[in-house]
């Protein structure tokens, strides 16, 4: 055996990899009973808009999990788009609402939007889009 070859047989010796599924990891196990956050729809096309408006549309949504949905966070892709969410805890089973609002201020065009949206479901996040086309005067 050549020293590199040594080197290496005497690293691993003192340094043993260990496959024990019992030991945490950076991936969570899926929880079967966890809230599930059901969109009726995932994106929404405002077509044309007219300028310096602010237009609005509510995404509706259902908790299809066997636990209470919580949404922590729901964040936009710019300071032109604004989400308002249901705050209180979504029973198994029941409903609620995250509004969207753009404002056309200063654009014009084609636009697309995204919002984040944080909540104690498995992934975590779920992202929802907008479009439009904002109209020039």
């Amino acid at each position: 055996m050549n020293a590199a070859a040594e080197e290496a047989a005497t690293d691993a010796k003192a340094n043993p990899t260990i496959d024990n599924p019992n030991v945490a990891s950076d991936v969570e196990a899926p929880n079967p009973d966890a809230p599930v956050l059901t969109f009726a729809e995932k994106q929404f096309d405002f077509g044309d808009i007219r300028p310096d408006s602010k237009v609005q549309h509510t995404f509706k949504f259902t908790n299809t999990g066997k636990t209470p949905l919580l949404i922590a966070d729901a964040t936009a892709s710019c300071g032109c788009t604004t989400p308002s969410w249901t705050k209180e805890a979504i029973a198994p089973g029941a409903t609620g609402e995250l509004q969207v609002q753009f404002d056309s201020r200063g654009k014009q065009g084609l636009i697309s939007k995204q919002v984040n949206v944080r909540a104690n479901t498995q992934p975590n996040m779920t992202t929802l889009y907008i479009k439009g086309n904002v109209l020039t005067n």
